[in-house]
């Protein structure tokens, strides 16, 4: 079976953030690493090359996969930050909807820049996301 290529490491998270080029997003990004961590009280960690997570969890699918990854995380991309969150989190939908300019796909929402959104309904979906993979992966 291949082994996951995002896992945990010990590359340093402020040096990966200061190499983000585009000045506002690499304050973003350090703002994004404060008000996780604040949120669920979980530090930054590096999740292969360019993914900031938060905790960890160890997943199993049906299929027989296995692996761990973070409880919730982003990425400073070139066009947009990822956030990871789960795809079932409490009140997904409605929260998304008050949530500001963003786009979405199963596990991730994308944004610009944290201008864009509702810093509040940020730390509701991350709260509700972790309460939602640790009720998953206990």
């Amino acid at each position: 079976m291949a082994q996951n290529k995002t896992t945990e490491n010990n590359l340093s998270v402020s040096d990966f953030l200061n190499k983000v080029e585009d000045e506002a997003k690499r304050k973003d990004s350090f703002e994004l690493v404060r008000i996780i961590s604040n949120t669920t009280g979980l530090d930054a960690k590096m999740w292969g090359t360019a993914i900031v997570g938060f905790g960890s969890y160890h997943y199993i699918y049906e299929s027989g996969r296995q692996g761990d990854a973070p409880l919730v995380g982003f990425s400073p991309r070139k066009d947009a930050f990822s956030l990871y969150f789960s795809s079932q989190f409490k009140d997904r939908e409605a929260l998304l909807k008050k949530f500001g300019k963003h786009k979405t796909a199963k596990a991730c929402v994308y944004i610009k820049k944290l201008s864009d959104i509702d810093i509040n309904i940020l730390k509701e979906m991350i709260t509700n996301s972790v309460e939602k993979i640790k009720s998953m992966y206990p």
